[in-house]
Formats: C-alpha cells, sequence, structure tokens
C-alpha cells in the first residue's frame, strides 16, 4: 500500500478540492502560505518531510464529511481530536495492531477490512476503495470511513452510546470499553478536542483555540503550521529566547524530544540560547512541533 502524496490535488478529486477552497479559513491560510487557486496546492510537511494537515485543513475535511455524509449525527472536533491522537494528522501512516498485526492506516487509522464492512455491509459507499486499499490515505476517504465508524459505535447494539464509550471503543474495540488499556487514550482525547474549536465564525474559533492552550502559557494569533505569541509581539521587537520565557525543567524537556532537537539544531541553536523564530512581520511564534511538545 505504499504511496505518496505532495499535493492536496494528488489525494483529493476536484470537487473537494473546490469544496476546500470555499472554506474561509482555508483560503486564508492557503493564500497567506503563497498557493494559487487553479494551481496545485502543496501539502504541508513535518520536519521528517512526512505530508499532514494543519488543524485547520483537518477540521476543513472533517466539517465537508459530516455536512454531506453525518449531518448533525457526529461532533466534527471528536474526529479531528481522534486524528489527532491516531496519527498527528499525518497522512500516510500505518501501524500495526497489537494482537492482530493488521496494519491501520491514514488520519483515523482505519483497518482496511473496517473499510470494506462499512461499505459492504453497512451502505457507506459515498468514497470507494475497491481495487485500491492505498484510497484509504486520501484524507477526504479516510476521515469518511473513521466517521462512519464512529456513527456505528454511537449506537452500538442499538443502545446510544457515550461519547466516552465511543472513543475508547474506537482505539480498543467494544470489548475494552472499560478497560486501562483505553482509558489514558480518552484523557488525552478530552484534551486534544479542546484545542480544536467548535464554533462556526473564524474570531470565534481563534478565541476557542487561544483558551485550549492557555496551559501552554500562551495566546494564539493564528491557526496553522505555527502559531504566534501575541503578547510576546506586544512587549517586544527584538530577540526573544526560549530561556528567558521557560522554566530550566522545561527547557530540558524541549532539548530531550528528539524532533526539537533536531528542528533546533538545525536552526544552530544552542543550549542556553534558543531563539524564538519570528515571521515576515518580526512577530515571534512556535513551530508545529514545538507546539505539540
Amino acid at each position: 500500500m505504499a504511496t505518496s502524496f505532495s499535493y492536496w490535488d494528488d489525494c483529493v478529486n476536484h470537487r473537494d478540492l473546490e469544496a476546500m477552497w470555499r472554506v474561509p479559513e482555508v483560503k486564508a491560510e492557503w493564500l497567506k502560505a503563497g498557493e494559487v487557486k487553479g494551481e496545485k496546492v502543496h501539502l504541508s510537511r513535518d520536519p521528517d518531510g512526512q505530508p499532514y494537515l494543519t488543524q485547520t485543513e483537518m477540521r476543513a475535511v472533517t466539517d465537508i464529511i459530516i455536512r454531506r455524509n453525518f449531518p448533525s449525527q457526529i461532533d466534527p472536533r471528536m474526529v479531528c481530536a481522534i486524528a489527532e491522537l491516531e496519527s498527528d494528522r499525518q497522512l500516510l501512516v500505518m501501524r500495526t495492531t497489537p494482537n492482530s498485526k493488521e496494519l491501520t492506516v491514514g488520519l483515523m487509522q482505519i483497518l482496511p477490512k473496517t473499510a470494506h464492512w462499512l461499505m459492504s455491509d453497512l451502505g457507506y459507499g459515498a468514497y470507494g476503495i475497491e481495487g485500491s486499499q492505498a484510497l484509504l490515505f486520501q484524507p477526504f476517504t479516510n476521515v469518511y470511513f473513521g466517521a462512519a465508524y464512529i456513527r456505528w459505535l454511537s449506537n452500538f447494539e442499538d443502545i446510544a452510546r457515550s461519547e466516552e464509550f465511543i472513543v475508547r471503543a474506537y482505539k480498543g474495540g467494544t470489548k475494552k470499553v472499560t478497560h486501562k488499556s483505553t482509558l489514558q487514550f480518552w484523557k488525552s482525547y478530552l484534551l486534544a478536542k479542546e484545542s480544536f474549536p467548535s464554533r462556526n465564525s473564524f474570531d470565534e474559533r481563534r478565541s476557542e483555540f487561544r483558551s485550549g492552550l492557555s496551559q501552554a502559557h500562551s495566546r494564539t494569533g493564528s491557526v496553522g503550521s505555527f502559531v504566534l505569541l501575541s503578547d510576546i509581539s506586544k512587549e517586544t521587537s527584538g530577540d526573544t529566547y526560549w530561556d528567558s520565557r521557560v522554566s530550566a525543567e522545561n527547557m530540558e524537556d524541549m532539548w530531550n524530544h528528539p524532533v526539537v532537537r533536531k528542528e533546533w539544531i538545525k536552526s544552530k541553536q544552542e543550549p542556553g540560547k534558543v531563539l524564538m523564530a519570528r515571521d515576515e512581520k518580526n512577530r515571534p511564534y512556535l513551530s508545529r512541533a514545538e507546539l505539540k511538545v
């Protein structure tokens, strides 16, 4: 099932790409990144070169899928938070399940056999995967089947199920809903869910995202592959160092994380004097890797 994507055009159909351009937040994010409507749209890539969806893109894909296929049936933030935990919003992730050794794939880490079952037995055919399981790596297809599975879990055995049941069953199966192996996933899910906005207007979305990141001691100025630190930007226009903004213990944690360490070393940072990056308007921001850690 090996595959690769460089552009959105490689992994979505024309209808879905047009739908993405019609989402105001996506359009603003893409135009800011230098994308041009009518030309190929680049996928974002993490420090290891893996394609991923920004939070704005992830929410847009989810909203479109739910609006078309599951109106008023699924909370989009549930889908987004599960994708955050299962794949870190990376498109091409594959993992082996602990017991069966089967591969789960894509944003929602769907088992191909589960997708086939949803399609053939339950009639979820808006996105087909006949002839090529690699189609499950496509964002709209993967999110569609992930949402369909959530919908099935929500009424498992003809009983309306709680949010906790659905999330823990998604991770470990219906037999492990109360098992300790799915408890941490549920706790992590609640935190991840808070970082995704629940309202429709851009200003409201931005406000909620700020609230969700308050524990990280920052307030966001935009949503995407980086986060602007607007308070610090107001305080100073000169150099700002990580070391003056966080504790020594937290700095040690940051340096010990392989992705952040790789990013900092690549930008020639040194222990004890790590510069915060600044954008073209001289505003400090967190990279995607820094924000996640």
